[in-house]
């Protein structure tokens, strides 16, 4: 859905898809080694409205945009926006954010929320998410939860519950990290949760940070802050993906049309606004790398390069994230058949 992404370095909360090789079930503390739930269906309980939610997913330039609205034609739904960075207001060109016009007269929920000095929270979005779904399933419509930010699909599938933050106590970590360096608290990790340590790269400060501070809020090992994942919606999910060639094509031709379509002037604008501030949202793809042309620190030939460089190792990451998740059925995003294709997997579970 969007050629942004965010950072190697981002908080949990903050976290699109993990680290290189970590597994879906243990990103952001879950429990390590949990067991992905099975077939969508909750595991206990009822959902709390009655209805199924489709999930369109996949990485970035996919075509998850133009199948949510033949989706949702086809099946009178609604879209849920599940892109980390369309949750900001003004970053439009760079996250390829749908215009009213391509959005074809299909209701969005969850675009441009968030001023770009806003820190990312995905235990906010899971709750202003839930409460679109639900309104959407009250009102008789099909939902469609849309995104590559495979965390924030998650927690709004799943019955996933996010420790707190403390300011202060986040402030002081975070100025300890910026004396010592990632390395120094990466060691401090090892010593009181091995296991956590074990999965975050030692130069991912933030990510340190953010285990540090809920070690030191709940009493409890960084793994251990969120309960095994069980499903929270019935639902049904697809995935779209493309050879990695073709893909790679997309990439470099949409971060073309962002250039071609003003990304630079639109970068400056939301400078102008704080974005270099953001803690999320100036490391998004594109955006992070014009900052950096804006400073002086590249050239913008090299700005451009660099973005579509970044894309392609951030899909990467993306597919990795998602192929280990047996829930979703993939199609051909080349395909000629693909929405025919997604209606006979989700039209079923729709109904």
């Amino acid at each position: 859905m969007s050629a942004a992404g965010v950072a190697e370095g981002a908080r949990p909360e903050e976290a699109v898809v993990p680290a290189e090789g970590a597994r879906p079930e243990v990103a952001a503390g879950a429990a390590d080694g949990a067991p992905l739930a099975a077939d969508g269906v909750p595991a206990d309980g009822d959902p709390p409205v009655a209805g199924t939610v489709v999930g369109v997913v996949g990485p970035t330039a996919a075509g998850k945009s133009a199948l949510s609205i033949a989706l949702a034609h086809a099946l009178d739904g609604e879209v849920v926006n599940a892109d980390s960075m369309q949750l900001y207001r003004g970053m439009d060109i760079g996250t390829a954010k749908l215009t009213i016009g391509e959005r074809a007269g299909v209701p969005h929920h969850l675009l441009d929320i968030w001023p770009v000095t806003e820190p990312a929270s995905v235990a906010e979005y899971q709750r202003l998410a839930r409460a679109a779904i639900d309104d959407i399933l009250a009102r008789g419509r099909v939902p469609l939860l849309v995104g590559g930010s495979g965390l924030y699909l998650r927690a709004v599938l799943e019955r996933f519950e996010f420790p707190g933050t403390d300011p202060v106590l986040r402030q002081r970590l975070e100025a300890e990290l910026a004396q010592a360096g990632p390395a120094a608290l990466h060691e401090r990790l090892r010593a009181v949760d091995p296991d956590a340590a074990a999965n975050i790269l030692p130069g991912n400060g933030r990510r340190i940070v953010r285990a540090l501070e809920v070690i030191e809020l709940t009493g409890a090992p960084f793994a251990a802050a969120l309960p095994d994942p069980r499903p929270y919606y019935r639902s049904v999910q697809v995935g779209v993906d493309l050879d990695t060639t073709q893909l790679d094509e997309r990439i470099a031709l949409r971060v073309d049309r962002m250039w071609a379509d003003g990304l630079v002037a639109e970068t400056r604008v939301l400078a102008d606004q704080g974005l270099a501030a953001g803690r999320t949202a100036s490391r998004a793809l594109g955006y992070q790398q014009v900052l950096r042309f804006l400073a002086g620190e590249l050239t913008e030939a090299e700005a451009y390069q660099e973005t579509i460089r970044a894309t392609r190792r951030f899909v990467r990451r993306q597919r990795s994230w998602f192929r280990r998740d047996p829930r979703i059925t993939w199609l051909d995003s080349a395909g000629a058949g693909l929405v025919a294709e997604a209606l006979r997997v989700v039209r079923p579970a729709a109904r």
